[in-house]
């Protein structure tokens, strides 16, 4: 760190000091204008909160939020590679009903708006399944057996599985087009050769799928498919648009009783920024170690 600033050149530090210098005129003009009442002191209770009976601390609202989020993330993101991978695979098939089935699925995503497509599968598909496979009963049974903390400890409060399933689902319907379109183009990034010499030693297409073309596809989407991953955890906030209870919406309701506006704003970004910088640049260095 200390050897790439004694790199930086002098035009480096100007502009440094001018993009501060900028935000530091921009704070104190918004400081005079707004009048606002800073409560940063409140912030940490939100976050981490100290219970006197019990003596011991607990997640509070912010944290709660940011560990729904994570679950959220890490659930949506395994159920999106699994649904992506097929859609790629079906986007190569040499059956043209297939091609198209999937070609409609991935186009008929990645060109609506977000927040759209996150409505229109949660109350016509998510919201049917639940419904369907009696999720609610289900998880309020679990709720009051004694094994209940096993499952707590990976889905949180069982009381709101509902809620979290809802969000899982609909997220990774919505991530799997894009998913769907990098394995596509990792499959067929693939030299024909490849292909070609698997069928010449007798390969099935699903043996030269399985065996060659896979293998190969999913070392080249790893990149990408971090960097979708990274997208997934900021397309999270979204559904908190159908009352999944993840970080922005805990955040909306922290504001909306205590009126911290701009702290828990502010405290919200910084936490998604904490998680998509770090996991950047951890993807960054595995992929360095790897080339």
């Amino acid at each position: 760190m200390l050897n790439r600033l004694k790199k930086l050149h002098w035009l480096d530090w100007l502009v440094l000091a001018v993009v501060l210098s900028f935000f530091g005129y921009i704070w104190w003009k918004i400081e005079g204008t707004l009048n606002y009442n800073w409560r940063w002191h409140l912030i940490p209770n939100y976050i981490l909160r100290f219970h006197t009976e019990r003596e011991e601390w607990f997640a509070n609202v912010l944290l709660q939020g940011l560990i729904a989020t994570i679950r959220i993330s890490i659930y949506a993101s395994i159920l999106a590679v699994i649904l992506g991978t097929i859609l790629g695979i079906a986007r190569c098939a040499k059956n043209l009903t297939i091609r198209m089935l999937a070609r409609t699925y991935l186009e008929f995503l990645r060109n609506i708006p977000p927040v759209v497509v996150i409505f229109i599968f949660f109350f016509f598909l998510s919201q049917q399944l639940i419904t369907a496979l009696n999720i609610e009963s289900w998880a309020r049974e679990i709720a009051r057996s004694e094994n209940r903390a096993v499952w707590e400890f990976f889905f949180g409060d069982m009381r709101r599985f509902p809620s979290l399933i809802s969000g899982v689902i609909v997220l990774a319907l919505f991530e799997s087009a894009f998913v769907g379109e990098i394995v596509r183009a990792g499959i067929q990034s693939i030299p024909k050769g490849q292909r070609e010499a698997a069928r010449s030693i007798g390969m099935s297409r699903f043996q030269e799928m399985r065996y060659i073309v896979l293998p190969q596809a999913m070392h080249k989407v790893m990149p990408p498919m971090a960097n979708q991953f990274i997208t997934l955890i900021k397309d999270s906030a979204i559904i908190s648009l159908i009352s999944v209870q993840e970080l922005t919406f805990k955040t909306v309701e922290l504001v909306a009783s205590t009126r911290l506006i701009f702290e828990a704003w502010i405290t919200t970004a910084a936490f998604y920024f904490v998680i998509c910088f770090g996991l950047s640049m951890l993807f960054r260095r595995l992929e360095n170690r790897k080339s």
